[in-house]
């Protein structure tokens, strides 16, 4: 028993700092460079990133190991995990537009892209790949999605510091953002010596 949890503490600690989905793997940019002008906005993008890929791993590792495998159909495993982000996203969407209207039309056009981001399907599709459990899939869920929302936080509170700065004319807006992450990205590196 002690040994399964340190191989989910490597897992959590692996997927959220040193293989971070944003800054080593390069998935999810659209909402990350989008999203992260402000800490608050960053911070309800990250909330609402964690509670769709944490549990599109649990249901698209239930989907997975109940109906696909004994059915002999995983070739659809991608097209299942698809439509299981856009239900999980649609219902983030109504709950944020009924309970939370700021933060609904603080994300605008970024709340329907964590239907298409890249990271959410990459999570699913790497538990299926890495040949994960149930727990371990949504351990590395969960981490994953947690490490997106440490980097998009980081990032805004340090583009929310910029604005203030002299910056000179060239590196004004996104390529400043750019240099931003990666210098972030470089930083992240230093936590692979922790595993």
């Amino acid at each position: 028993m002690g040994e399964y949890i340190g191989q989910l503490l490597v897992v959590a600690i692996g997927s959220s700092l040193v293989s971070n989905v944003v800054l080593s793997q390069f998935l999810g940019l659209c909402p990350f460079l989008g999203v992260s002008k402000k800490v608050k906005t960053a911070a309800g993008m990250g909330g609402a990133v964690i509670f769709v890929i944490t549990l599109a791993s649990l249901v698209a590792g239930l989907i997975y190991q109940f109906i696909l495998e004994p059915l002999g159909v995983t070739y659809l495993k991608t097209i299942v995990f698809i439509l299981i982000i856009a239900a999980l996203v649609q219902f983030v969407e109504l709950f944020l537009k009924k309970y939370m209207k700021s933060l609904y039309q603080a994300l605008g056009v970024f709340l329907p892209l964590i239907t298409t981001n890249c990271a959410v399907l990459g999570v699913a599709i790497n538990n299926v790949n890495l040949g994960y459990d149930l727990l371990t899939g949504v351990v590395n869920g969960f981490a994953t999605s947690a490490g997106f929302a440490i980097a998009i936080v980081i990032l805004a509170g340090i583009r929310e510091k910029m604005e203030f700065n002299d910056i000179p004319k060239p590196f004004r807006g996104m390529p400043i953002v750019l240099v931003t992450a990666g210098l972030m990205a470089i930083a992240f590196c230093g936590f692979a010596g922790l595993i």
